[in-house]
C-alpha cells in the first residue's frame, strides 16, 4: 500500500510567466509574479457587488409628481 507521499504534481504543459523582452532579475519576476496572483486571488473572492445606475439613465426622476401648474411651479422642479 502507498501512503501517498511518492506522489508528484502534474508537471505544468505551458509556462506561467513569458520573458518577452529584456532580462528582468529575479526580484523583478517574483514582484510580477506576487502582483499577478494577488489580483487573481482577490477577483477570486470578491463578492459581486451590483452596479448602481447612473442618475442620467435612472427613471426615478419620471416616476415623480409633476409640480401644479401656477405662477411659481417651476421653484420646485430642481428639489427632489
Amino acid at each position: 500500500m502507498s501512503d501517498g507521499s511518492d506522489v508528484e504534481p502534474p508537471a505544468l504543459s505551458a509556462p506561467l510567466l513569458q520573458v518577452v523582452r529584456g532580462e528582468p532579475t529575479d526580484a523583478e519576476l517574483a514582484a510580477v509574479a506576487a502582483v499577478l496572483l494577488t489580483r487573481a486571488a482577490s477577483q477570486a473572492t470578491a463578492p459581486d457587488v451590483p452596479t448602481r445606475r447612473s442618475p442620467w439613465s435612472d427613471g426615478a426622476g419620471l416616476r415623480r409628481p409633476l409640480p401644479s401648474p401656477g405662477a411659481d411651479s417651476w421653484r420646485g422642479l430642481g428639489r427632489r
